[in-house]
């Protein structure tokens, strides 16, 4: 551990795989406190991961950020065990694709609950902790579709531009009690999500274009990417560390890309 978090309780949502568990280890490695937290009982392995790697010390909870009531909870549940709390990032997040035409009324207020009113929740609760303490660091996860919407996706485009609202916004509210909030945009990042985006886009598109194997039409988007790559979690836990550490202490109100260079805006 290097220490450049030590002593900080930081609080992930969406913790187990991908992008939030990328971020769990970085603070591991760094010496925070975490609570990781997820609606899938998978966060308790990565958990034991985590501690049998840094030796951190992890409150790992299973949750459901769109229930009122366990969000409450948890964040109650992780001042009564570590006493603070110093980072909230708001990671947790779900994708469906699908035609206009067909998209499910469900789907759509489904990813809204969990992508945008979930986020909320969480910084809600967290900040009310942050207030008391007068300090505090609320990072959200949006997209490159909170940019720019894409083909097959309008709810998931207008959940993760909700979140860059509420970024903006509590990050004016919360200003005289010293706590920043930001937001990052991750893009093509290799993980779950992106195997099941690969899959379900390459074949909707394959009904209309070309057909698409397993990995083609990830790989035709990453060539469009001036660094010519996707990204790996730990890309995107370089930001989100920064964001929390005191060197960050003069930035709120932002909404940052980690695309590779595939969006200027």
């Amino acid at each position: 551990m290097n220490g450049k978090q030590q002593g900080k309780t930081v609080v992930i949502t969406g913790a187990c795989r991908g992008i939030g568990a990328g971020i769990a280890a970085r603070f591991a490695r760094d010496g925070a406190r975490l609570v990781m937290v997820s609606n899938a009982d998978r966060v308790f392995a990565t958990a034991d991961q985590l501690r049998q790697q840094y030796g951190s010390e992890i409150l790992a909870l299973q949750a459901d950020v769109t229930d009122e009531a366990a969000v409450q909870q948890l964040y109650q549940q992780a001042a009564e065990r570590f006493g603070q709390i110093d980072v909230s990032i708001q990671n947790a997040g779900v994708i469906t694709i699908d035609r206009f035409d067909t998209l499910p009324k469900s789907d759509f207020e489904r990813i809204l609950a969990v992508n945008t009113t979930g986020v909320w929740l969480c910084c809600r609760e967290a900040a009310k902790y942050m207030v008391t303490q007068r300090s505090g660091s609320l990072i959200n996860t949006s997209s490159g579709q909170g940019r720019q919407g894409f083909i097959y996706t309008p709810h998931y485009a207008a959940s993760k531009m909700g979140v860059i609202g509420i970024t903006q916004s509590l990050a004016l509210e919360l200003a005289p009690w010293n706590i920043t909030v930001n937001a990052f945009c991750p893009g093509i990042i290799e993980s779950e999500m992106w195997d099941y985006n690969d899959r379900v886009w390459g074949a909707i598109l394959s009904s209309e274009k070309k057909t698409y194997g397993t990995g083609e039409l990830m790989a035709e988007w990453v060539n469009n990417i001036p660094l010519k790559r996707a990204g790996q979690p730990e890309d995107v836990a370089g930001l989100v560390a920064f964001l929390a550490s005191e060197d960050a202490r003069y930035i709120t109100g932002q909404t940052i890309n980690v695309d590779g260079g595939l969006i200027f805006s």
